[in-house]
């Protein structure tokens, strides 16, 4: 059974899924709710996912939401290869590290906290720039200090092979440079992200490579 992938192509949450299921040798479709001309805010998709967000998973008859709950049970699913360490104490830290980014980063300066940055709060797009710019900044070097810290053989930031941290890690650097935010300061995100790049699974789950792209 295929599943099947509700999402967008600028979307960081969808990006994350595609990512996944690219390492793990999944074949999905997917079909595009066009957050751009508020396709997300129609009947149709409210029924649904009653939040408007993207992405949703479908599997059989089941409609998964939420990335971080889709991605546990696409580890638990498909458990190779593994996106978690195996010992309980690393799985852990590598959450963690995921956390960073999936609850305190990417929430925060998602499209509709941007809108209500910039309009319903008047700052206009000054602000939402201002608003981006503080909380990726403050997310990346939280995440920088701790994985420059742990022992490490290769550019990856757990192991010998891309996991769960650079599953939300790449979708951050994709939205901070179109927010113009200088990554300087963080070498070893940076040497991940490229390490990853070469990899195919994460080649075709860029933002530039999905059939709705623009």
């Amino acid at each position: 059974m295929k599943p099947v992938l509700y999402g967008y192509w600028r979307s960081g949450a969808a990006y994350r899924l595609r990512i996944a299921l690219n390492l793990k040798g999944v074949e999905y479709d997917q079909v595009a709710i066009n957050l751009k001309t508020g396709e997300q805010k129609s009947d149709a998709w409210l029924a649904m996912q009653p939040q408007g967000l993207v992405p949703v998973l479908k599997y059989g008859d089941a409609m998964l939401m939420q990335s971080p709950a889709i991605l546990e049970w696409i580890e638990e699913s498909w458990p190779q290869p593994a996106l978690l360490p195996s010992d309980p104490l690393e799985r852990c830290r590598v959450r963690g590290w995921a956390a960073i980014i999936g609850c305190d980063t990417h929430p925060v300066q998602n499209l509709r906290i941007l809108k209500a940055v910039g309009d319903d709060l008047g700052q206009g797009p000054a602000g939402m720039k201002a608003w981006a710019h503080r909380w990726t900044r403050d997310g990346l070097a939280a995440l920088e200090t701790l994985v420059a810290a742990h022992p490490r053989s290769t550019p990856f930031l757990h192991g010998d092979a891309p996991g769960m941290t650079e599953i939300y890690l790449l979708p951050q650097l994709v939205n901070a440079r179109r927010w113009e935010v200088d990554l300087s300061a963080f070498p070893t995100l940076m040497a991940a992200e490229a390490a990853c790049l070469d990899l195919p699974a994460f080649q075709r789950a860029t933002p530039e490579n999905q059939p709705d792209a623009e």
